[in-house]
């Protein structure tokens, strides 16, 4: 009890510093939800496969009746192990579906961070450079199967790898090389 003698003379009478006190633990408390929470955090998508969408002239009379093109898969890999805070499990694919392309991520399951961004990358291992790249945008969610539709015209060569990338920190969640 003695002990808590110079802490309470220390509040006692003062409240600028009771409330100075106050806020610091609630600025603190903040901080520790937003560096925390994302490594318990896990959200949750189950997007359709992509698909062709096959659409009729206004002036026709006559239906269009060709089977609709599936999915051809042109490249895939699987995610990959950073560490173990940062790291993803299972299969990422580019996909050609009637000439448009879309990364498709299948059943996976990633760590959450903050800030998390997708990108193709023209370098493998879970490298990438921002001015090299293709940014696909914010990642969707932390497990499930979604969709990354690729602009118009996307050359897939160049690119190696997906790479998940937290920009609040700058570091590496997990990637796929794709072969």
């Amino acid at each position: 009890m003695a002990a808590m003698a110079p802490v309470a003379a220390f509040f006692s009478g003062h409240p600028v510093r009771i409330g100075g006190a106050a806020a610091t633990v609630l600025v603190l408390a903040g901080l520790a939800w937003y560096l925390g929470s994302p490594l318990f955090v896990r959200t949750y998508t189950n997007e359709a496969p992509p698909t062709t969408t096959f659409v009729t002239a206004p002036q026709s009379t006559e239906t269009v009746t060709a089977a609709p093109a599936g999915p051809h898969i042109l490249s895939m890999g699987e995610l990959g192990y950073v560490d173990r805070v940062h790291n993803g499990k299972g299969p990422v694919r580019i996909v050609d579906v009637g000439g448009q392309l879309f990364v498709r991520f299948e059943d996976v399951a990633i760590t959450n961070a903050p800030d998390v961004h997708v990108y193709l990358s023209r370098e493998t291992g879970g490298r990438w450079a921002e001015t090299t790249s293709l940014y696909l945008g914010a990642l969707k969610a932390t497990n499930g199967s979604f969709n990354y539709e690729l602009p118009a015209g996307t050359d897939i060569v160049p690119y190696k790898s997906v790479v998940v990338w937290c920009r609040a920190f700058r570091v590496l969640i997990t990637w796929a090389d794709l072969t």
